[in-house]
């Protein structure tokens, strides 16, 4: 098992792009669940966990592991994290509670709920224009498109500056372009925290009803939140909303194109709605893995870690463990129980988890209502990243359901 695990560099985005990892991941969890992969040319070692069970254990324990040095492999063997003790992924503690608490009002249901509604109208207007057409590049055209204008909405981003902000996203964490390095996504991250600046200067003169504004008026222990405190949570909103539900949306899609029986069991509505976005989340795991740091020595699979090490945690293994999931590898909608671990576990849980429900679930509504059918047009091109997986282009041709279609275009107006 050794030479497996040295020879595949976890850290090098290349290794995701050109490797199909079921394989290796399958033999880590049986051979090595829990081992501790090489350094590289000026850059330390880290541990990788791959069971279920194992990534659990650590996300409910955050009295031995912590956040605040960082929560994936580019902070972590970069030496630390900045927005530590100030963005809500990276703050363990009272703090943590009290940011999360803040951010958990501005997510209240009745925001939630009028957001909802806008996403289904969005949703709904976008796949109807793309069937109509006869077709579209679903990952540019509606995948893109739905999860921007949520978050932006959230946060009182206006219209005009959202394809920027999408395309600043799009580099931040990961790349469309294989050639592209740290130095593009550094700038595309500092780009948008210069972006959210300006923007919460404009909301401390002018507030609204948005949740920088609700930042913007929050206090911890009597004092204000920071600049910095609102800058670092607005991005990690707009990373957080826009990625997790963009790249599984077009996983959800690409393997129905490849998957008649399961297309035909969601279009006939065989299967509920919401055990069909579980399995879709589980089977994308968009977000490869997360890390912690070890604050004292401990055990993790009975394997002793020394305090201070980088301990990363696989979703893309722990969502596929047999002992866990029966028939791992096989897209099953039907699938349930499904506790995936796609948002996390514990107390860094993922705070959009219900919108990004929401969203994958309308777009997986309207694809049904509107296409009868569908099928890959042309070529599938992938992300290049260490952290997320997907695709960034997905050419479709779709044909339409007409009883279903005609009657919305009829009643909406909307055009090509």
């Amino acid at each position: 098992m050794s030479a497996m695990t040295d020879e595949v560099d976890l850290a090098d985005p290349a290794t995701f792009a050109n490797r199909d990892m079921k394989a290796f991941w399958r033999a880590v969890r049986d051979g090595s669940p829990v081992y501790r992969h090489a350094a590289g040319p000026e850059r330390r070692p880290f541990w990788v966990v791959s069971r279920y069970a194992d990534v659990l254990t650590v996300y409910r324990d955050d009295r031995h592991f912590t956040s605040t040095r960082g929560n994936i492999l580019v902070t972590l063997l970069a030496g630390g994290d900045s927005a530590a003790g100030k963005m809500l992924a990276v703050t363990d503690g009272e703090r943590h509670k009290q940011l999360r608490q803040i951010l958990l009002r501005a997510f209240s249901p009745r925001t939630l709920d009028r957001v909802a509604d806008r996403v289904r109208d969005n949703t709904r207007r976008l796949m109807a224009r793309a069937v109509m057409r006869g077709g579209c590049d679903f990952a540019r055209d509606i995948a893109s498109d739905i999860p921007i204008t949520t978050i932006s909405d959230l946060l009182g981003v206006p219209e005009s500056d959202r394809d920027f902000l999408l395309s600043l996203t799009k580099s931040a964490l990961s790349s469309d372009d294989a050639g592209a390095g740290d130095q593009e996504a550094l700038l595309a991250r500092n780009e948008i925290l210069l972006y959210f600046g300006d923007l919460v200067e404009q909301r401390r003169r002018d507030p609204g009803d948005d949740v920088i504004s609700v930042l913007a008026a929050s206090t911890i222990d009597g004092q204000p939140l920071t600049e910095d405190d609102i800058v670092l949570n607005c991005y990690s909103l707009i990373i957080g909303g826009d990625e997790t539900s963009r790249l599984t949306m077009i996983d959800a899609v690409r393997t129905l194109a490849g998957d008649a029986a399961q297309w035909q069991a969601l279009k006939d509505g065989e299967v509920p709605l919401g055990v069909a976005i579980d399995e879709v989340l589980r089977w994308a795991s968009p977000t490869m893995h997360f890390g912690r740091t070890t604050v004292t020595d401990v055990e993790v699979g009975g394997v002793p870690i020394p305090a201070g090490e980088i301990v990363t945690l696989w979703h893309s293994s722990a969502n596929f463990d047999e002992r866990v999931f029966a028939e791992p590898d096989v897209f099953d909608l039907h699938r349930t129980p499904n506790k995936h671990l796609t948002f996390g576990y514990g107390p860094h849980y993922c705070l959009g988890a219900h919108l990004a429900r929401v969203e994958v679930g309308e777009m997986l509504s309207a694809l049904r209502t509107f296409a009868d059918d569908f099928e890959i047009a042309g070529p599938v091109e992938r992300i290049h990243s260490n952290f997320l997986t997907g695709v960034s282009s997905l050419p479709l041709r779709l044909r339409p359901d007409s009883a279903e279609l005609e009657p919305y275009l009829q009643a909406s107006g909307v055009s090509g």
